[in-house]
């Protein structure tokens, strides 16, 4: 840290909270440079093993209907259904969206069909069409 300059500061110029800085500058005094090392940060455990991520990938590979499910689309709710049922494990609808985007799924709606004019209608409203 620059001499002179307050925690506040050099938060400011970090885009930092001050509190931050102040926790580093105590670690570094206190273990010096293998005091500002970034270590594993406890969190909650996942709750999907890679077993259940990998089976998810392939379940999500088919329609919901094939897995049991009354919904046509994958979404977080009817993936959310399926854990529940499938392993017993409760997870929110936000928590469902994470497996799609890591294991690259991409969510696919139907487009609405739309009905086909006749064409010889069509063909007497077009500006060079020949009658």
């Amino acid at each position: 840290m620059a001499q002179g300059m307050s925690c506040p500061e050099v938060a400011g110029l970090l885009g930092d909270a001050p509190r931050s800085v102040e926790n580093w500058v105590r670690r570094f005094e206190k273990n010096g440079l293998a005091g500002l090392r970034e270590s594993e940060r406890s969190g909650r455990p996942q709750r999907l093993n890679t077993e259940h991520v990998a089976k998810i990938n392939v379940v999500l590979r088919q329609t919901p209907r094939d897995a049991g499910l009354s919904q046509n689309l994958w979404d977080g709710k009817a993936l959310s259904a399926w854990v529940e049922r499938e392993y017993g494990i409760s997870l929110g609808v936000r928590q469902c969206q994470r497996p799609f985007r890591r294991l690259e799924f991409r969510l696919r709606k139907p487009r609405p069909m739309i009905g086909k004019g006749d064409p010889a209608v069509q063909q007497q409203h077009k500006k060079n069409s020949k009658p």
